[in-house]
């Protein structure tokens, strides 16, 4: 599980992909678009809980200590590799997600609605 910053309408409104991807399949389990808070990650983490996941790897962002039981929490050096490299192709191929570009998101709806196509479309 990881998170990925872009803005909407203009820089200073910052939002947050938060989503997590299979390690065996590398296919997109869950995402979630919203602040950076304990209610955006915690949605995400649910849909994992629920799907009866044996391990749950993340970065070292002190928030997932508090919403992951600490049974199935796994803080590796090299856990989230697959996940990073997914953050760089998904700000290649979706030119809204650039950090400096002229190409950005009008609305929340129509960015969920191309990370639903683009995830699972």
């Amino acid at each position: 599980m990881d998170e990925l910053q872009t803005y909407v309408k203009r820089k200073s409104r910052l939002i947050w992909i938060a989503y997590a991807i299979r390690k065996d399949t590398r296919e997109v389990v869950d995402f979630k678009v919203g602040r950076r808070n304990n209610r955006t990650l915690g949605k995400v983490i649910d849909t994992l809980t629920l799907s009866s996941a044996t391990k749950i790897y993340t970065d070292k962002l002190n928030l997932y200590q508090n919403l992951i039981a600490k049974a199935i929490h796994k803080v590796k050096n090299r856990g989230i590799n697959y996940i990073e490299r997914k953050n760089l192709t998904l700000r290649t191929h979706l030119k809204r997600l650039n950090r400096k570009t002229i190409c950005y998101s009008k609305s929340i709806a129509m960015l969920v609605a191309c990370l639903t196509i683009y995830f699972w479309g």
